[in-house]
């Protein structure tokens, strides 16, 4: 019979970008989940951070963000980032960009109560618009 296990994973980031390893704590959700065959649905509800599968890696992950603010710098001519009636608005056009070209959400297989991730892939939160708490919603379905 088809179930669905839902929870939730809180993060607090550090600085304003930065890439978190989330992967143990999806691990434990599905885990708690019971179910064995099927699939985790893993999304983040911010418009300034993203999700991703890649390897643990600090280097690469400086690489990534540095790859980041080349292709969109977090200082830009961003209409979004202008004042508003005089009243200066966020400064984060940046990051809502970057989330449009990353994602919000994967989903990956489980087979017998285990992530299918291949030998060197984590799951990765991107954030865009630190430091703050966020959160990542789990959706485990399955049997």
């Amino acid at each position: 019979m088809m179930r669905v296990y839902v929870d939730e994973v809180r993060i607090r980031s550090s600085k304003r970008l930065e890439i978190l390893d989330i992967t143990s704590q999806v691990e434990k959700s599905v885990s708690n989940s019971g179910i064995s065959e099927g699939f985790v649905v893993i999304w983040e509800p911010h418009t300034t951070a993203a999700i991703a599968v890649n390897e643990n890696d600090p280097e690469l992950w400086h690489d990534i963000l540095k790859t980041f603010t080349q292709l969109v710098p977090i200082q830009g001519d961003y209409r979004h980032n202008a004042k508003y009636s005089g009243i200066a608005r966020e400064q984060n056009a940046h990051a809502h960009i970057l989330n449009c070209l990353s994602g919000s959400s994967i989903s990956i297989p489980l087979v017998r109560g285990k992530l299918t991730l291949g030998t060197w892939q984590r799951i990765l939160f991107i954030e865009l618009d630190g430091p703050r708490p966020r959160k990542v919603i789990l959706e485990v379905v399955g049997e």
